[in-house]
This record gives structure tokens, sequence and C-alpha cells, in this order.
């Protein structure tokens, strides 16, 4: 069964539409990303799968249950988890706060089978153990991507949507985000990464789309997308290298 499928999706912003007849499917327990340059709507269509900016057509579906007409905050408690972009996190409050809050709210979903605690998530990123009272936003920048990590974790997702989780990060900060989601898989965990990183995405991922402005231009199963000449042909037809 998919756990998440996208038919036929437009969405953008007013009358302006920035995607174009999207076709997506994430199985249960599969790891699926999409990459392709700035500018090629990916963040727009991880805005249009949470919510967060409404379809101009096409359907959403969940565990094959319409949830296109949802709000935001209705699609997250049918376990739907998202780092978006900027994290935004409580910057003011501590790590240790940011991570006890989205643990109370996952406590809620009582029947998902990916019941993190604290204590796990501070086994995934060791550095927090060392950091729980500093407030957020005296973190790096990499150090605040792992604790939005966390703390999306722990509110018990069936699928974690990633966006953009390398983008502007040190290599070892990366080289940790790919480690936890190796985990992750390893846990069986249903996964869409959004990536402009071909290598990070191959690594992190059991196939991918290619979004280019505004539509589906390619798919990359598993036979090909661990390919090196599947790489440099998505670098250089796509991602403007």
């Amino acid at each position: 069964m998919n756990v998440l499928s996208v038919r036929q999706l437009s969405a953008g912003y007013g009358k302006v539409p920035v995607l174009f007849d999207i076709d997506i499917d994430v199985g249960s327990g599969e790891s699926v990303s999409i990459v392709g340059a700035n500018g090629a709507g990916k963040s727009t269509l991880v805005r249009a799968i949470c919510g967060l900016i409404p379809c101009m057509a096409g359907s959403i579906l969940k565990d094959n249950q319409p949830i296109g007409r949802l709000p935001s905050h209705r699609r997250a408690d049918l376990g739907i988890a998202v780092v978006l972009e900027g994290r935004h996190l409580f910057g003011e409050l501590s790590v240790e706060v940011n991570l006890k809050l989205a643990e109370a709210k996952g406590m809620e979903r009582t029947s998902s089978r990916f019941k993190f605690s604290v204590g796990e998530v501070l086994d995934l990123f060791p550095f927090m153990k060392g950091r729980l009272a500093a407030p957020v936003q005296l973190l790096s920048g990499g150090e605040q991507q792992m604790v939005a990590i966390g703390r999306a974790l722990l509110l018990r997702p069936e699928l974690l949507i990633l966006d953009e989780p390398s983008t502007g990060l040190a290599p070892k900060i990366v080289r940790d985000i790919v480690r936890v989601v190796s985990a992750l898989r390893a846990r069986g965990m249903s996964l869409l990464l959004i990536e402009q990183n071909v290598a990070v995405a191959a690594e992190s991922s059991d196939r991918a789309y290619v979004l280019s402005v505004g539509k589906i231009v390619d798919t990359v199963g598993p036979e090909r997308w661990n390919s090196e000449a599947t790489a440099d042909m998505l670098i250089k037809s796509y991602l403007g290298s």
C-alpha cells in the first residue's frame, strides 16, 4: 500500500500555478527523493502535500484516503510530519523543551508504529545530550536541523518529509543526517526527501522523481538510481551544473 499518493496535482500561489499535473507515490516503508534545481517547485510540492497551500487541481491521498481538503493540522494528526526548509523551531526555548513539547503531542498518536521517545532521539543525535539546556537559537544551523528532525520524529509520524535537509550544512552534519535517515529506513519508516544534492538523495532513498519547472520529467527506479552515470546525467540535464 502507498502511504502517500499524489495524482494530477497542480498548485501554486494565488492564481499563479507552480506545479503541473504531478504524480508521485511513496510506498509503506519506502524512501523516495524528489530532486531538482532551485526554483523547480520542490518546496511548493511539500507545502501542497502538507496543506500549507491549496491545491488548484488533482488529489492527495494518505493510505488511499483523500486528504487534499483537510487543513494542515489534520494532515499532521494523520501521521504526516515535515521538517520545512528554515526549521521553524522555538528559538528562545531550550532543546529539551522543544523536544518535550513534540513528545507530548506525539503521545496522542497511540496507534503509530513509530513511538520515539526523547531518549531514542538523543541516541540518534548524541550531541543534544550536552545541549539540552541551550536555547535553540544559539545552536549552529546544522545542530538546529538535527533538533528539527528529532522533534518531527517525536510526533510519531508514518510519513516523514524532509525539505532540503542538507542545504547549507557542513559535510560532517550532512553525513550525520544521512546516517539517521539510513537508521529510519532500517526501521521501516516511510520517507519523502526533497533534495538538490543528488549524492545525498541517492544514498538516502530507494528511488527518485526529477522535478523541473513544476513538472515531473523523469522517474529513476532502483535499478539505475545508484548509478554514477545516472547521477551525472541528472546533474547535467536538470540541476544546472
